[in-house]
């Protein structure tokens, strides 16, 4: 297919009536009644059931379910800037401060093995479904990190909040884009995600009352009860929809004579269990290494370190194998993986996630330690990209709605965001002004903003809808495997720099207090500005994360070539859904 072609998608929704159906309801059996639009009895039943609701909803229906995913993203992105802000502080009261990158990047690697199954949940069960499974694992690590006494219990919980809010968020996503044209599927992100400009003031601030009067337990243990109770409505305004659909003949009954067995092994088979098992198992057996290596005794030449490598690295070509020739219902399709468009936009998300954890996870404490900002100023600064983005993805989503076009803002969007990364190089380090790496900021927010709406709306426009799950299912997998990766990248870092660094730089009297230094952030602040002891300290971060932004920059240049690869596909142009759409 030449750049700038594309062909029409087939849509998934045929006009069937059902002729003498004593079940179906009266207007499909009355020949003298108009057809009504049905979904494809091909589809999966999620498919179906989205299709069916985008046919037969109002849209007050329609609007119901917008307002429910901003605010469920207002409250999300409040608990996700809060819990970035305390983290850090539940860590260093069990001493364990710099073991943080160790729990983001266990976090990231289950999250990640997560995506492609349930990516069939939403097929096979549901959109509801998949996304209320999602909402209680996240309070569920909600309650266990609020209750958490060791870093185990910390880790256990982040891993069930992790894996439950970025689920979450891949459903929503998944609806937002079953409930919009393609062409205004830009501006439908943009407004799904504008509630990250109010929390990235409030968020901080917010930290800030939570560590100074209750305490960082009850920055947990308040979204375990808001969370939940703010996530309901989406689910009962589908479900709703969804009974209404049937009731209304839109959506077929579905008939199901299946006994138990046959009824366990028909979702063996949807599911794909055996491709869902191999990719989960292949996926974390490869990452965990990348977690554990510092500890083992020979650190990366250790044999059960190399050995894992190689297991998980076979067991994903074997689930490789599985899916293009034995899987009766594979998860991602031989067409989906070999699309350039889809190739392109994967390696340019998991490129992206790689030199941007590459330095981040430490650059709250950085600002603190270093700038000596306070919890709510340091994530003020850290959230510009949220408040950039939120305006401007506004102006993004209408170029690409009235151009149909969205590849050449990559031109614009990845040598920017390379350059504003160079020049975070000089800037992250002491002595300083704050007004450079807040002004470095706003352009990584600038360029980043606009190649992640890019990559998720290339994906989108190159599949037809009856992909579209396993397709954001895949871009969230190799965006989830990127970050970990980049976060494994900043950890190694950070483990060979800083420490040595510090015992280059500490006065003589400060050196006995090097590990709780090395470990534990108050520690650090608790040296007065200006003291030998904290500038040894700024120092040492300095030395630490201007390698860290050096590393990411240079792996972020890949991202010229990836860009090149995705189509100049017109938006205007594919239709993917039907019905009352944004």
């Amino acid at each position: 297919m030449a750049t700038g072609e594309v062909t029409s998608k087939h849509d998934g929704v045929s006009n069937v009536a059902a002729v003498n159906d004593p079940e179906q309801p009266e207007q499909f059996n009355d020949p003298e009644k108009p057809e009504l639009e049905r979904p494809d009895e091909n589809l999966q039943r999620g498919v179906q059931d989205i299709e069916a609701l985008t046919l037969s909803w109002s849209k007050r229906a329609l609007i119901a379910v917008f307002i429910n995913i901003w605010a469920l993203y207002l409250v999300n992105a409040f608990q996700s800037s809060i819990l970035y802000d305390l983290v850090p502080y539940a860590t260093s009261d069990f001493g364990t401060h710099s073991l943080l990158n160790v729990i983001y990047i266990i976090a990231d690697a289950v999250s990640a093995s997560v995506f492609i199954p349930l990516s069939r949940v939403v097929d096979v069960w549901g959109r509801a479904e998949g996304f209320l499974m999602m909402i209680a694992f996240a309070t569920l690590g909600l309650v266990v990190m609020a209750a958490s006494n060791s870093l185990v219990a910390l880790s256990a919980g982040y891993v069930f909040y992790t894996v439950g809010t970025s689920g979450m968020t891949y459903c929503v996503d998944v609806i937002t884009a079953d409930a919009s044209k393609l062409k205004n599927r830009a501006l439908a992100f943009a407004f799904t995600s504008s509630p990250y400009i109010i929390t990235a003031f409030a968020g901080p601030k917010a930290s800030s009352r939570f560590y100074e009067t209750v305490g960082w337990r009850w920055g947990f243990g308040a979204f375990a009860i808001i969370f939940p109770i703010v996530s309901a409505p989406l689910y009962f305004v589908l479900k709703f929809n969804i009974r209404k659909a049937k009731k209304e003949g839109t959506l077929i009954k579905e008939k199901n004579n299946r006994s138990i067995l046959q009824t366990i092994w028909f979702y063996m088979i949807e599911f794909d269990l055996l491709g869902v098992v191999l990719f989960s198992t292949g996926l974390v057996v490869f990452l965990l290494p990348f977690d554990i290596a510092t500890s083992a005794p020979y650190g990366w030449g250790t044999a059960y370190i190399i050995a894992m490598i190689v297991v998980g690295v076979v067991i994903l070509v074997i689930f490789g194998f599985y899916e293009s020739f034995l899987a009766p219902t594979p998860m991602l399709n031989f067409k989906l993986l070999s699309d350039r468009t889809v190739i392109g936009a994967c390696a340019l998300d998991a490129t992206y996630q790689v030199a941007y954890y590459c330095w981040n996870n430490y650059f709250t404490s950085f600002l603190q330690v270093v700038d000596d900002l306070g919890i709510a100023e340091a994530g003020y600064v850290n959230n510009t990209f949220d408040v950039v983005s939120g305006l401007l993805l506004f102006f993004v989503g209408y170029l690409i709605r009235r151009t149909g076009r969205f590849k050449w803002l990559l031109y614009i969007g990845v040598p920017l965001y390379i350059f504003a990364q160079g020049l975070m190089i000089y800037f992250r380090r002491p002595n300083q002004s704050v007004g450079y790496l807040i002004f470095c900021q706003v352009l990584i927010s600038i360029g980043g903003s606009i190649f992640i709406i890019v990559e998720q709306l290339a994906i989108l426009a190159a599949v037809e809808h009856r992909d579209v799950a396993s397709a954001l299912g895949l871009l969230y997998v190799v965006g989830t495997v990127g970050g970990s990766l980049g976060a494994t990248i900043s950890g190694a870092i950070w483990t060979n720099t800083f420490e040595g660094a510090l015992e280059r730089y500490l006065p003589a009297s400060s050196l006995p207090d090097l590990e709780d230094i090395y470990g534990d952030l108050s520690t650090q602040l608790s040296y007065p500005i200006g003291s030998a002891t904290r500038l040894a300290i700024q120092n040492a971060y300095g030395y630490a994360q201007t390698r860290m932004l050096a590393a990411g920059t240079g792996i972020m240049g890949l991202c010229l070539i990836w860009m090149l690869l995705i189509r100049n596909i017109d938006v205007r142009k594919v239709e993917q859904v039907k019905g009352k759409l944004f």
